[in-house]
């Protein structure tokens, strides 16, 4: 590991671990402090998303054309200096659904720059060979954070209430911000004028990056309803408290490092396409065994299911990741990520939005079953393609074999 990918990884930790910590204060901000209901909490789920959304493919254009690590040190100290309000402002007691709303937009715009700079930065510092295993400790470092991030998140809240708890974040983006800024790398941004449809027009064309698009797409609207559905389900309908629902969150953090670890072992011994398709495969019985959480021991399902979801999903990411990064010119690698996270983080806001009106309309317990099994279909496109299968990237600048080519006209 080069001293550039050690800051690399060490901000990406300090950045991960405040978010999620936020992952849980935020909406606790909402439901405890502020008495928000389902709706409220949709929009709020909405607005901290809606800048993939906005943002998304002009982010792109920005990444490709300027150097990355600026893009990435400015989107931190933006989200920094946002959430810093929200602590002042109930120290006043001046804080409102108003100003959540106003802070989440201004996060999800600061994260859509970071998100596509972060993804496309990597390869200035490792080689194309090295990619899946540093994808995979990006993926572990993630994990970790999310095994220990929101139950200290819930303990915050439930020792320094929710807006105080938010501060972590902040610090956490400074702390980021810092040490990205001593990253040495060789970028070679286009500096000219570069087309916004591009990217776009290369993820359509391509049959793999448009199914990962259209199955990340349809994950990431139904993630709008598991946004609003964890909290009341959990907490207001069951009981669990702050703490409590923080250690829960952070069950699927242990099988997402457990994922991490074996990704790119998984990789190198059955390729990247049966890697997809095998994790998809697998995530369809858990995602049913989840919507069975319910009071006494019932409750244990919903931690274990996470677990073993998160396991197969982060080899999932880390392979899709990893070929979707291997395969693409470096001239077309920011607009192709920021065309990915157009399409497919996008639709979030879009979910949590139908997401609160469906809580006012139903059962807590009822969304939940909807959530579940509308994840079980958003990964069938996947199971159901030829393609994935037969999917590996070769010598010859990453394209998919014949067959699989041959496969996804079908």
């Amino acid at each position: 590991m080069t001293p550039a990918f050690r800051r690399y990884v060490t901000a990406d930790g300090f950045s991960q671990s405040g978010t999620q910590v936020t992952r849980v204060a935020l909406p606790l901000v909402a439901l405890l402090v502020l008495d928000a209901g389902p709706f409220e909490l949709g929009l709020l789920s909405a607005a901290g998303m809606i800048g993939f959304l906005l943002f998304g493919l002009p982010a792109g254009v920005w990444v490709d054309r300027l150097r990355r690590k600026p893009i990435l040190v400015t989107a931190d100290v933006l989200r920094a200096v946002s959430l810093s309000s929200i602590p002042i402002a109930a120290l006043f007691d001046a804080l409102t659904l108003a100003q959540l709303y106003a802070v989440a937009v201004i996060v999800s715009i600061g994260t859509a720059f970071f998100d596509v700079a972060h993804l496309s930065f990597l390869p200035s510092i490792v080689t194309k060979e090295q990619l899946p295993k540093s994808m995979g400790t990006l993926e572990s470092v993630r994990s970790l954070s999310v095994l220990f991030g929101p139950g200290l998140g819930g303990w915050l809240v439930q020792a320094l209430t929710a807006p105080i708890a938010i501060v972590v974040d902040a610090v956490s983006y400074m702390v980021s911000a810092t040490l990205l800024a001593t990253v040495k790398a060789k970028e070679t941004p286009s500096g000219g004028r570069v087309s916004l449809m591009e990217g776009l027009r290369y993820v359509l064309g391509h049959p793999i990056l448009r199914l990962i698009g259209l199955v990340g797409a349809m994950n990431m609207f139904i993630s709008g309803l598991f946004a609003i559905v964890q909290p009341l389900y959990l907490v207001d309908e069951l009981g669990v408290s702050a703490a409590g629902y923080g250690l829960m969150v952070s069950g699927a953090g242990a099988g997402g490092l457990l994922g991490a670890l074996l990704a790119s072992r998984v990789i190198a011994r059955f390729g990247h396409g049966p890697t997809m398709w095998g994790t998809a495969v697998l995530m369809l019985p858990l995602f049913v065994l989840v919507a069975f959480t319910g009071p006494g021991w019932r409750l244990a399902l919903f931690p274990i299911g996470m677990a073993l979801i998160s396991l197969v999903a982060v080899m999932n990411n880390v392979a899709q990741g990893s070929y979707r990064q291997a395969i693409c010119p470096e001239a077309l690698r920011g607009r192709m990520n920021a065309s990915l996270r157009f399409l497919m983080w996008g639709s979030l806001p879009l979910g949590g939005v139908v997401g609160g009106l469906l809580g006012e309309a139903i059962t807590v317990h009822q969304l939940l079953w909807i959530a579940c099994l509308g994840s079980v279909a958003a990964n069938l496109p996947f199971v159901l393609a030829p393609a994935v299968r037969k999917l590996k990237i070769t010598d010859d600048g990453g394209r998919e074999d014949a067959d699989a080519k041959e496969d996804s006209r079908a």
